[in-house]
């Protein structure tokens, strides 16, 4: 840590809660947490819920697209809105605001309400991008690429550990003589409420950037770097970069596939496999649970990189990434039996996740002047991705068709992080911008 709470944090001590950049670290991670566990806690229920609402399966995959549609738009507004606001406050207001359609989906009595609901629950997907806007003004460049993979990472699980706890948390209210009808409803109340406690935690113990909050230091007239600018300013200013479109069509490729699979694999596991609700969400949180490793593996392993071969080293790193997880997810989707599809599903799993630790590992370093546009531009790419993976397998009818189209997509869209390399003189001043941190 540096010998000041007032810069930039240059190492983490992980089981500190000192400083700002830690507490804005751990609660960072487990706010995001929180919003991707009530994100997907429908997923590893609805074999149950389309048998509630016998729902076809083309209304599941609406359900599945409208998941993941509305946080294209709640991504890009936030993202400007933390340059405006600071990350504090647009954290709080998402956990605490993005708890209500959690409730509503719990209380559903239809195809036409539960879609609604779920769809307005897919805004708290934007947490994604606080986090990463909040770890990168909290730490400096020798370690921001580890500090926003480890965050993103350990949020992600969010996302493994709902699709393997769901089941067994409506398991355990059955056991108490609840009906089915009423018993996935009260499980779906556990993660709002996960959502509240942790919105007040991250009000009252974490503040906007080293020297404080936003408004504040505006109004002590200090220089803000990521929040110089903020809301439209911010966005023109990202969307002008043709760096970001490159890393926004990586990030559908990557992290659009893992919210695919998140939302489609316990079904998946369940309907070729023949698998029981409770098997099926353990293979397919074992997906999720990589990410408290594998995120932050690919941000470390940037950082690495960066230190031998400056900014192009990441980008040769994502460029690899892109590739495996490729090759991995058309293996996965001809895998004729349930070991080799889960042992596929984790070697293409780990590439995924670390080319997102990847992506936001080179993110930091697009245009610092507009942090907020650059990071929630990006960040909505995943959700495009998504939503486009989700239209595809409506198109095509089969999840196995629709994992190997995605799978040769992928391989395409490996050629966007080569193009995105950076110039001698970038290098060359990212080096010694490193140097001096």
């Amino acid at each position: 840590m540096t010998s000041t709470a007032t810069r930039k944090a240059d190492s983490i001590k992980l089981f500190s809660l000192a400083t700002p950049q830690m507490r804005a670290f751990h609660l960072a991670w487990l706010a995001f947490f929180a919003c991707f566990f009530a994100w997907f806690a429908c997923a590893p229920l609805m074999p149950v819920i389309k048998g509630e609402f016998g729902l076809t399966a083309g209304q599941i995959a609406n359900i599945n697209i409208a998941a993941v549609a509305i946080t294209i738009l709640v991504r890009m507004v936030v993202g400007p809105m933390c340059d405006r606001y600071g990350p504090r406050k647009a954290h709080t207001a998402l956990l605490v605001f993005g708890s209500i359609p959690v409730f509503g989906v719990a209380a559903s009595q239809s195809y036409e309400s539960f879609l609604f609901f779920r769809m307005l629950i897919g805004a708290i997907g934007a947490s994604f991008v606080v986090t990463q806007y909040h770890t990168s003004v909290m730490f400096g460049p020798r370690v921001v690429g580890t500090a926003n993979a480890a965050t993103a990472g350990w949020g992600n699980a969010g996302g493994g550990v709902t699709q393997a706890t769901m089941p067994l948390i409506m398991a355990a209210i059955l056991m108490l003589g609840v009906s089915e009808t009423m018993g996935w409803r009260l499980a779906l109340i556990v993660p709002g409420v996960m959502m509240l406690v942790v919105g007040a935690l991250y009000w009252k113990f974490t503040q906007d950037c080293p020297q404080g909050n936003y408004d504040e230091l505006r109004k002590a007239g200090i220089e803000i770097e990521g929040g110089k600018k903020g809301g439209w300013d911010s966005f023109k200013l990202a969307a002008s970069n043709y760096r970001v479109w490159l890393l926004f069509i990586t990030y559908a490729a990557c992290f659009g596939v893992e919210l695919f699979i998140h939302n489609v694999a316990a079904t998946y596991y369940v309907d070729k496999f023949g698998l029981s609700l409770k098997q099926a969400g353990l293979a397919a949180g074992s997906f999720g649970l990589l990410a408290l490793f594998a995120r932050a593996l690919g941000g470390f392993v940037s950082d690495k990189m960066a230190l031998r071969n400056s900014l192009n080293g990441r980008v040769t790193l994502l460029f690899v990434l892109m590739l495996g997880e490729g090759a991995g997810l058309i293996w996965f989707a001809n895998a004729d039996t349930v070991t080799l599809a889960i042992f596929a599903m984790l070697s293409f799993g780990m590439c995924v996740h670390m080319a997102c630790g990847a992506t936001y590992a080179l993110v930091p370093f697009v245009d610092k002047r507009a942090l907020g546009g650059v990071t929630g531009i990006i960040g909505a790419g995943g959700n495009v991705g998504a939503v486009a993976a989700g239209f595809l397998m409506k198109g095509v009818g089969s999840t196995q068709q629709t994992l190997s189209i995605l799978g040769f997509l992928v391989l395409i869209s490996a050629v966007c992080a080569i193009a995105l390399r950076f110039s001698a003189a970038t290098n060359e001043e990212h080096s010694l911008a490193r140097a001096a941190a």
